[in-house]
Order: C-alpha cells, then sequence, then structure tokens
C-alpha cells in the first residue's frame, strides 16, 4: 500500500530515517499496540504512538478523568474531567492524527479478559501503576508469546524494560526480575509517594521509542537491560539483567 501525498507529508521526517523510510512507515500504520493504562505512562506514550503512525492502539483503562491527574498525564485536560480515560485519549489521539484508530477498552485488566484483549496486538505496553497488573501482564505475554515493553516511575526514579522470555536463550521476563512483590509497607503508589509530573514524559517517550524500535525491527532491544534513571540527578544506569533458571515463569524452579 503506497502512502498517500498527505502521509508522504507527515511522515517526511520518518522516511528520510534509513532505518524507518517508506517501507517501515508502512510497517507502522500496519502494528497494532496494546497500551495498559492511559494515565501517566500511558498519556505521552499513546500520544507519540499516535503521532509516528502506529495504525491501532488499544487502549485498556476503567478509570476516568480526575483534576489530580493533570499535573503529569498530558492526552487529559480540564474539559475531560469525569471522563472515561480511553475516551479522552481516543479525543486527543483524533486530533493529532486520523490516520490512527483507537480501540477503547473501558475495563480493567484480569485474569479472566487478558488473553482476550490481547490477542489482536502485535505487541503490548504496560503502563500500570501496581505489580499485580504487571505480573499478570508478563505472565499473558509468555503465554501468548508476545513482546512487552514495560515501564514504571515513582517519585524521581524510572525504568524501563522490553521482555521477550518467550524466545528463550537470554530473554529474561518480568519475574525474573521482580519475583514477587515487594511488601506492602514498601510496595507505595504514585499517589501516596508522589512522583514528578515531567518524568512521566520522559519515561512514557522512552517507552514509546523502544515500541517503534521493535515494531520497526532496529538498533538494539532492550531485552536483558534494565534501565534505570534518576531524575534529581540527571542520572541513567543500564544493568543487565539475566534469566533467572528458577523463575516460577520462564525457569525451571524445582
Amino acid at each position: 500500500m503506497a502512502l498517500t501525498d498527505d502521509q508522504l507529508d507527515r511522515y517526511a521526517r520518518h522516511l528520510v530515517l534509513r532505518e524507518v523510510g517508506g517501507m517501515g512507515q508502512q510497517k507502522l500504520l500496519q502494528s497494532k499496540v496494546l497500551v495498559i493504562g492511559a494515565g501517566g505512562l500511558g498519556s505521552p506514550l499513546i500520544l507519540y504512538l499516535a503521532a509516528a503512525g502506529v495504525g491501532t492502539i488499544g487502549v485498556v483503562d476503567d478509570d476516568v478523568v480526575d483534576l489530580s491527574n493533570l499535573q503529569r498525564q498530558i492526552a487529559h485536560g480540564n474539559a475531560d474531567i469525569g471522563t472515561p480515560k480511553v475516551v479522552s485519549a481516543e479525543q486527543s489521539v483524533a486530533r493529532i492524527n486520523p490516520d490512527v484508530k483507537i480501540v477503547p477498552h473501558n475495563e480493567r485488566l484480569t485474569e479472566d479478559n487478558a488473553e482476550k484483549l490481547f490477542a489482536d496486538y502485535d505487541l503490548i505496553a504496560d503502563g500500570s501503576d501496581n505489580f499485580g497488573t504487571r505480573f499478570l501482564i508478563n505472565d499473558t505475554c509468555y503465554r501468548m508469546k508476545k513482546t512487552l515493553v514495560s515501564a514504571a516511575m515513582l517519585q524521581f526514579e524510572g525504568q524501563l524494560s522490553t521482555y521477550k522470555a518467550y524466545l528463550g536463550g537470554d530473554h529474561p521476563c518480568y519475574r525474573c526480575i521482580f519475583p514477587a512483590p515487594p511488601p506492602a509497607d514498601v510496595a507505595r503508589t504514585c499517589g501516596e509517594a508522589g512522583v514528578l509530573g515531567a518524568l512521566a514524559g520522559t519515561m512514557g517517550s522512552l517507552q514509546a521509542t523502544e515500541i517503534l524500535k521493535e515494531l520497526l525491527e532496529v538498533g538494539d532491544s532492550m531485552s536483558g537491560q534494565l534501565l534505570i534513571y534518576d531524575a534529581l540527578y540527571t542520572d541513567f544506569r543500564k544493568v543487565k539483567v539475566r534469566p533467572d533458571p528458577k523463575c516460577s515463569l520462564c525457569g525451571n524452579p524445582d
């Protein structure tokens, strides 16, 4: 399918990139990404995927926009307060790129619906804010052989990695790094511990970049590496992580 004249203009800065070009842009337009969460991480992620021309973006979130969200959730505005976040995100994308189809899933991700929701998408993006959901996403992606790009943030620190444990070899899953949730008195949410609003933009943009790389199959994958960003000290660290042979999901526990 040839790009239209409008698309040639819209994606001109992509088309001159050797790693993207016309074939790559067409690949993006045909790609389907499911984003879990339309909050702090999901907002910039969804907007940048839409601007890049990812053709179908599913959004899973059962929450409505609240005034306290607007400090970091840039897909939403004052006029959206009380509106389901998936609806607000869909409206924001419509203002950015008519090429993109948003599929709103106004529901909470659960063990009962995860596989059904994931089935139609090429890649899953985790923008959730709790360990239970992160484990569920990881486990479902492993079983369904779906690539997962996951980000997290709290206060002034963010983390990012890509998980492709279904490939075997040196590819760990999320449980290889985080085998169990931390104790309840340690596992605080952004609502409890706070988060710098702009950090959501940093981590969501990094997550979007890794997703585009995975879809285009360019550059080095973050699989097997964990990126840690400390905003207070402008410090980026990339740590190598390996599969845990005793992982309860992808290893061979005794």
